[in-house]
């Protein structure tokens, strides 16, 4: 599928066009997966053709200045922010983005390390739709495990730990289903390739708690916060396998998927009526166009 990139990047501290923001092949974070990044989401303001709405933003940069401290890098959320402003400025867009800001080690090197080393900071996006079927997807419980905390960084988004994601997805594809759910070495549940999990049980919400080698969403966050503005009980727990077989709803939230149905698990048919989902999902898409008076202050507006 053609992808369509907009047309201004940043790398190396300024904006450039996007064919011209290269890499050597001997940087160094394209051999040791030393990076850490973000996907930010952005739509056009319904009412507004020329200002960009951005979900938590600020959340969002703090999460990644965070992650940056992982590879030995400081960089400050209010900069982060206002590097993305300014590249929505500059490429005017006019469709639902994604964006990739990304923190990565730099220099032409072949030593596996962190100190001594140049960092940088760059960003691009992508015009991008429905990363999985509103549908709803089928998915498979990967052979490939979950990282645990004790041997990877897991509270930051660090590029090399994605091979794990990669593995995941390819198998789910290969065995025919949409994506796949990753166990961790506990034997619980932990979230999909790159999405967390959520299940309904008897009128319940339950998500697999931060002590399940999870990534601690920022879309997984809203949803919690929706769900209990809307009256839902939350559980955050550990979760056992065979509990995602007999739920009354599931579903998986990111950035990039949003909030998404599970119709299907291994051969286990799921519930096509999910009353709690709806209700979570049509608030969460009145939140993201500025059309939420409780929760407008996630939304920051970006006018060119």
């Amino acid at each position: 599928m053609a992808k369509t990139f907009l047309p201004i990047a940043f790398l190396r501290g300024e904006f450039l066009p996007f064919m011209e923001a290269n890499v050597s092949i001997a940087t160094h974070a394209l051999h040791y997966g030393t990076g850490a990044f973000w996907w930010m989401r952005s739509i056009p303001d319904p009412k507004n053709p020329n200002t960009m709405l951005l979900f938590r933003p600020m959340d969002h940069a703090r999460r990644l200045s965070k992650s940056a401290k992982f590879l030995g890098y400081e960089i400050s959320p209010e900069h982060i922010y206002m590097t993305i402003c300014t590249f929505l400025q500059k490429n005017k867009p006019t469709k639902p983005i994604y964006m990739r800001p990304l923190v990565y080690t730099s220099d032409l090197d072949i030593s596996p390390r962190l100190h001594d080393i140049e960092k940088d900071f760059l960003l691009y996006g992508i015009e991008l739709g429905d990363y999985l079927s509103s549908e709803g997807v089928s998915c498979c419980f990967s052979s490939w495990m979950r990282q645990a905390d004790v041997s990877f960084p897991l509270r930051g988004k660090i590029t090399g730990g994605y091979i794990t994601s990669a593995l995941t997805k390819t198998e789910a594809k290969n065995r025919g289903f949409d994506e796949a759910i990753m166990m961790n070495h506990q034997g619980k549940v932990s979230e999909w390739s790159g999405m967390n999990i959520f299940l309904v049980r008897n009128g319940k919400i339950i998500t697999p708690s931060v002590d399940q080698d999870i990534l601690e969403g920022i879309t997984r966050d809203s949803v919690i916060q929706i769900a209990t503005s809307l009256g839902y009980e939350v559980i955050e727990r550990p979760v056992d396998k065979t509990e995602l077989l007999i739920a009354d709803e599931v579903w998986l939230t990111g950035t990039a998927a949003r909030i998404t149905p599970v119709f299907r698990i291994e051969q286990y048919d799921l519930p096509i009526d999910r009353p709690i989902m709806t209700a979570i999902k049509n608030r969460f898409d009145l939140i993201v166009q500025w059309d939420d008076e409780e929760f407008k202050g996630w939304i920051e507006r970006v006018t060119f």
